[in-house]
């Protein structure tokens, strides 16, 4: 059971290639795994090795391309015929006398696409310097052109299906989300926070199970809040505390992302300052977005609204998310900040994340939202606030 229809894949190729003949590209090599899973379905841990989908302008189907014994998740996940999967000998892996590229090449060469303009993703994470260079030496006679997030533009807009399974991830971050919250507690080993947050994760729902998400649980706390991209330790809280939780419900390889900030005890003032601007910006700018707006208009939303409490922000506030594989939830093309003119259009899908960090404390407030045909709606169903576990204290 593929997570989506032909007729879906069918499409995704057909924009695909309308943008490889804009851009005047013969084949496109795709490394990154969500752009794999995008046009192919194909769905596996293997993107620690070398692989590669081929879409040809000419002809119907990609091209997968991987590791021996990978072969069969591509069987067994891709809507592509058998023998539109090749698998190179495991002594291409990592070894010093040969590489995957050199396979690669030769296959490409032996259909006839040795001399045309190949289109290859120079910045993802996946395709290497000696990746690119072993192919382009083995390949003299081709016209290398840089394709990098080509397919992500076509991923920026939803199906509805796509949008489904963003819900679905967007119910498991919010039950991720309580785990986390209600195990943070004075005396708590960081670690047995992230095990509960983990569980939900995985666990998902009595509907649906979970994924495992792109990016791990951040868990930022003390003056660690003003790091936001630390993970955990096994440090116990202490009586007082600020914690940064900062996750995802991942379903079908897509994200919900979101994040919160925790105070145990009572609330230090500047946080629950802070967290009342944030939120109040984060609520201007949801009430902001719909289509026809551009990026960077909504970013001046936000700005205009912590400018009136004498609070600038240098960082972008949100980004296009979605299908993805680690070590990144988001998409690589829209941001909501100043000068990134994109304009919004129904089922883009953002994580919009307002943080705002300091020399020693940070806060974190988030949203993933689906932009609708005149506003937009939030993925995930979490209270918006400074959250605390200390009764006596307010953080509202």
């Amino acid at each position: 059971m593929f997570p989506f229809t032909l007729e879906e894949y069918q499409v995704r190729l057909a924009k695909t290639k309308e943008r490889m003949s804009e851009k005047g590209i013969d084949v496109l090599l795709l490394t990154d795994p969500a752009n794999m899973n995008y046009l192919s379905g194909y769905n596996g841990w293997c993107f620690y090795v070398h692989q590669m989908l081929v879409v040809l302008i000419d002809e119907d189907q990609p091209i997968w391309i991987g590791r021996g014994m990978d072969a069969n998740v591509a069987k067994q996940t891709t809507w592509l015929m058998h023998e539109r999967i090749i698998p190179y000998p495991d002594d291409y892996v990592q070894s010093d006398d040969r590489h995957p590229m050199d396979f690669i090449a030769k296959v490409l060469a032996d259909i006839g696409q040795g001399n045309r303009r190949i289109g290859v993703e120079l910045d993802t994470y996946y395709y290497t310097a000696k990746a690119h260079e072993r192919l382009t030496q083995r390949l003299a006679d081709a016209r290398f052109v840089d394709a990098t997030n080509l397919v992500n533009y076509v991923r920026i807009i939803k199906s509805d299906m796509e949008i489904h399974y963003m819900k679905c991830a967007g119910k498991i971050a919010a039950k991720a989300m309580y785990a986390g919250m209600n195990a943070i507690n004075a005396g708590a080993r960081e670690s047995d926070v992230v095990a509960a947050i983990y569980h939900a994760q995985i666990a998902g729902t009595e509907e649906f199970g979970g994924d495992y998400p792109a990016i791990v649980p951040l868990l930022p706390s003390g003056v660690k809040t003003s790091a936001p991209h630390i993970t955990w330790s096994d440090q116990r809280y202490p009586s007082e505390d600020t914690v940064i939780i900062e996750l995802a419900g991942c379903y079908q390889r897509y994200h919900a992302p979101l994040a919160r900030t925790v105070t145990i005890g009572k609330p230090q003032q500047r946080v629950v300052d802070v967290a009342k601007i944030a939120v109040e910006g984060l609520n201007e700018v949801l009430a902001w977005m719909k289509p026809g707006v551009t990026c960077e208009e909504v970013e001046a939303v936000w700005r205009k609204t912590i400018g009136r409490y004498g609070l600038e922000k240098e960082a972008r506030i949100g980004y296009s998310a979605g299908l993805n594989y680690p070590p990144d939830w988001g998409e690589h093309t829209a941001s909501i900040r100043k000068g990134d003119k994109t304009v919004l259009q129904a089922n883009m899908t953002f994580h919009i994340i307002p943080g705002m960090w300091y020399d020693d404390f940070g806060v974190e407030i988030s949203e993933s939202v689906r932009v609708t045909e005149n506003g937009c709606e939030l993925l995930c169903d979490f209270p918006r606030q400074l959250l605390t576990n200390d009764p006596n204290a307010s953080a509202s």
